[in-house]
């Protein structure tokens, strides 16, 4: 506590590095993800190749993946969030395919029988009723995004790793434990939001 107290600047640094990487990460991998999984929900091979692909990239392990990317981008924030989109596509187009395939048939028959065009069917139909699955899957990427960004530190990316690796090599515990502390306390408080939404999502869908 006392190691906290007078370095709290460098730990609001840290945890803003971290959040930067894993929001970014997620902004950027939800947007690519929605437009592969709506089109995988609408194609089965679309949806193999989709989910063979992203599978591919999720099994890479962290620190592999970030060092074959230096060669290509180098050491930084870019390599981290490359390495954590990649780590969140097959979690995101999944939800987004499996959360429209699941709306039931008669409705969207319906909305196309008052004359609706298939882009409306899908903007005012689909995907309002396909959002609490989406939001499950952006909470379970969320939580990945956030656990993983702490080994982004390896290539000097920053964030909250950077003070557990730093306490580590100087085998000084007040910074590890400052810098695992965190970053639990903000998985947690990410993954408790997101469930939060998830269930008002439900309850306004039923």
């Amino acid at each position: 506590m006392k190691w906290l107290l007078g370095h709290w600047e460098d730990v609001l640094t840290a945890l803003g590095e971290h959040v930067a990487i894993a929001l970014t990460a997620l902004v950027i991998a939800s947007a690519v993800s929605l437009v592969i999984g709506v089109w995988a929900a609408k194609s089965d091979r679309v949806q193999r190749i989709a989910l063979a692909i992203s599978g591919f990239l999720y099994t890479i392990p962290t620190l592999a993946f970030l060092a074959l990317l230096i060669p290509v981008v180098g050491l930084g924030k870019t390599n981290a969030i490359i390495c954590m989109i990649a780590f969140s596509l097959m979690i995101l187009i999944r939800n987004v395919s499996a959360g429209i395939r699941a709306v039931p048939e008669e409705m969207t028959d319906a909305a196309r029988g008052m004359g609706m065009r298939p882009i409306e069917v899908l903007t005012r139909v689909e995907l309002p009723l396909a959002l609490p699955v989406i939001v499950a899957g952006l909470r379970i990427a969320a939580v990945t995004v956030i656990s993983v960004t702490v080994v982004a530190a390896y290539v000097n990316a920053g964030g909250l790793g950077t003070l557990i690796f730093s306490g580590m090599s100087n085998d000084f515990a007040p910074k590890i434990w400052t810098g695992a502390i965190t970053a639990c306390v903000l998985a947690v408080a990410v993954d408790l939001s997101l469930a939060q939404l998830e269930n008002l999502l439900k309850a306004r869908a039923a």
